[in-house]
């Protein structure tokens, strides 16, 4: 069982991008912080930890400070990094909002509570201190909204209650168009008392003109020898081979490393497997048929039977085979909605876009970056089928699942159209 995410005690506790941070907390203590700030990188990286702990800096009571000493031949003495005392009552109060799946799952139960023409105006809004407010994608479409950032402008253009700025958090860079043209206007002109914190995976889904007006962090991925390094000394109980593949699996992030669920990525990535095994078993049907021979009967994953193989929802291969598109269908049907349907869909297509980066690196000749490392040889026989142009168009057609998902599109259908766009020849 996982524990509760807590909070770092320091900046020197927090893991990796130390130039960054240091950054960032110089330019607290010059009281240079731009108003607005992007910080960019990997889900995991610690962009919501950082932010929280930036606030902390920013709000805190009793505004410590560190010295950090250059070395002599720089012709400086010192330089002044921002702290946090994490004990007075901003600070806890700040700290109190670390586990935001649970502060939003709390926002979203007393929304249900409310009356039904009430919901309708109520967006989910996390605020554990009166000069900070957390914007998280509102459900169910996890987009950010536009009530959330009218609230955001409202606010901001009060001055601060009980800490010297205001401080507002989005969590995500998803937003509704109106609510991005919203954001704008405020960047355009922010209050001098107000930072705002857009976190951000890709920041190429905000608008470029909101990244225009913002200054931009990346917090970049972490060596695997330190990701290891980690899991030993905060999860000792992970065997080595597991080590290995959650360290390759967390792209670098030390939070999702520390908290990777390595029984739920392989349940879904067993669902995304079976994605490619049919695309690859159609392709090679219709090249067998256009070429006037049989095709070849499929081997079986090494370490599986074929009773597990059924039990997978994979049909026993044999010569001419067609891929048990039936099996597909009945795997799709089990991605409902509701949040446990959205939990489990954004699961796999995660794990699907891992296998096809791994299929990529295969492609261009770089097994040793492989992530999937337990899965190398059913990935091989996989690559022989999926040409790059195929994991080209799978990766465009990812992306619109992903696009129609947001739009609140029926899961089992995007999935099942998904499917099958993926079992079409790829006509040069």
């Amino acid at each position: 069982m996982l524990t509760a995410p807590t909070l770092p005690a320091d900046f020197n506790d927090f893991l990796g991008n130390t130039a960054a941070v240091e950054s960032l907390r110089t330019a607290i203590a010059a009281g240079r912080l731009p108003h607005a700030l992007i910080l960019s990188g990997p889900a995991g990286a610690g962009k919501y930890t950082l932010a929280l702990m930036l606030s902390m800096a920013i709000q805190c009571q009793r505004q410590p400070r560190e010295l950090r000493s250059y070395e002599p031949a720089l012709g400086s003495t010192g330089q002044a990094l921002a702290l946090f005392c994490g004990h007075c009552s901003n600070c806890t109060r700040i700290a109190s909002a670390i586990n935001l799946e649970e502060q939003v799952a709390a926002a979203v139960a007393a929304r249900e509570e409310l009356r039904e023409t009430d919901k309708k105006d109520t967006r989910v809004l996390i605020q554990p201190h009166p000069d900070l407010l957390i914007l998280p994608p509102d459900p169910p479409q996890l987009l950010i909204k536009l009530g959330q950032v009218r609230t955001l402008i409202q606010r901001a253009h009060y001055l601060p209650a009980e800490a010297p700025r205001r401080v507002f958090i989005l969590t995500a860079a998803n937003m509704m168009k109106e609510a991005a043209n919203s954001l704008l206007k405020i960047l355009e002109e922010p209050p001098p008392t107000v930072h705002i914190f857009i976190l951000a995976e890709n920041p190429g889904e905000l608008l470029p003109t909101i990244r225009s007006r913002c200054a931009a962090i990346r917090l970049g991925a972490l060596p695997l020898d330190e990701i290891e390094g980690l899991l030993i000394a905060r999860r000792p109980e992970v065997p080595a081979k597991q080590r290995a593949l959650i360290a390759r699996l967390s792209q670098g992030a030390a939070g999702r490393a520390l908290g990777f669920d390595l029984d739920a990525y392989t349940a879904a990535r067993a669902d995304a497997l079976i994605f490619l095994r049919n695309a690859a078993g159609a392709l090679r049907n219709a090249a067998a048929t256009a070429s006037g021979a049989p095709e070849p009967a499929l081997s079986l994953p090494k370490g599986l039977d074929s009773e597990t193989w059924d039990s997978r929802h994979q049909s026993r291969p044999g010569p001419a085979a067609e891929p048990d598109h039936t099996a597909l269908f009945k795997m799709t049907e089990t991605y409902r909605t509701g949040a446990d349907g959205q939990q489990k869909t954004t699961a796999l297509l995660r794990a699907l876009s891992l296998l096809l980066e791994d299929l990529l690196l295969l492609d261009s000749g770089t097994p040793e970056l492989l992530r999937n490392i337990d899965l190398r040889a059913e990935l091989d026989r996989l690559s022989q089928s999926l040409s790059f142009d195929w994991i080209e168009r799978a990766s465009h057609a990812l992306d619109q699942v992903h696009s129609g998902l947001r739009r609140n599109l029926l899961r089992s259908l995007s999935l099942d159209a998904f499917a099958a766009q993926l079992a079409e020849p790829v006509h040069s």
